[in-house]
């Protein structure tokens, strides 16, 4: 059950002071009843909403799939640069979804939005070793070496032996694109794996999180709703121990 007001603001109808004036205004109807009071309970799954005669269609929750452009930063609000937040539409900005995990400022690709907490936290953490698979642009030359080294874990600048990760060369020479498969989530974590072993990161995207692969005809700074079958996809991958 839900107040009538928390359920009207969550669906984009205004403030809750603007939605009490809406109420008084006799337009919202529970079942074709009209109720002026804010306090009045609903359940959505069950009872039907309509203002001006519209069905409501309420949702809980959001899921959103961002491919997050360079130079936005993976926060929900900053003073003073801009966020992935600021990239969502109103209507979507309204459910209060938050980043799952973070990207750097300057790494781009797929980013999921939600405002489920549940999922966010078993997608993030560390005991469900969710896996995580970027492209990188990266100044030398990568070699087999490297993959074997990656395999076993890397020792980071401060000490810290990752777990085993999967590199994959794609392109070698003076500068190699590789893809690399990561289970963990430390600041920085690829730059700084692939410092270890002397070399330096210029590009870094992120194109697969979990079961979940980015849309590739989103263009940077775009997003879209995931599918059922995709919410289904994550939720059914980690929601068991």
């Amino acid at each position: 059950m839900l107040r009538i007001d928390k359920l009207l603001a969550n669906m984009g109808y205004g403030t809750r002071k603007e939605v009490k004036k809406l109420l008084k205004s006799g337009v919202v109807k529970i079942d074709d009843v009209v109720v002026k009071d804010a306090k009045t309970q609903v359940d959505p799954n069950t009872q039907v909403v309509t203002v001006w005669g519209e069905v409501v269609q309420y949702k809980p929750f959001i899921y959103l799939m961002m491919n997050k452009p360079q130079g936005v930063i993976s926060a929900t609000e900053d003073l003073t640069q801009e966020t992935v937040v600021d990239l969502l539409e109103e209507e979507d900005r309204i459910f209060n979804p938050f980043p799952v995990g973070r990207l750097d400022k300057d790494t781009e690709g797929l980013l999921l939005l939600t405002n489920d907490g549940q999922l966010a936290h078993q997608l993030l953490s560390p005991k469900k070793h969710v896996p995580k698979t970027y492209f990188a642009v990266v100044d030398g030359e990568v070699t087999e070496e490297d993959v074997q080294l990656f395999r076993q874990g890397v020792v980071l600048d401060d000490g810290y032996q990752t777990k085993p990760a999967e590199l994959t060369i794609l392109k070698s020479g003076i500068r190699s694109d590789v893809e690399l498969t990561i289970t963990e989530g430390k600041f920085h974590q690829v730059k700084r794996m692939f410092a270890a072993v002397g070399k330096r990161v210029v590009y870094l995207k992120r194109i697969q999180m979990g079961p979940l692969p980015l849309d590739e005809t989103l263009e940077p700074g775009e997003y879209r709703e995931l599918t059922d079958e995709e919410i289904a996809l994550l939720k059914g991958e980690h929601m068991e121990e």
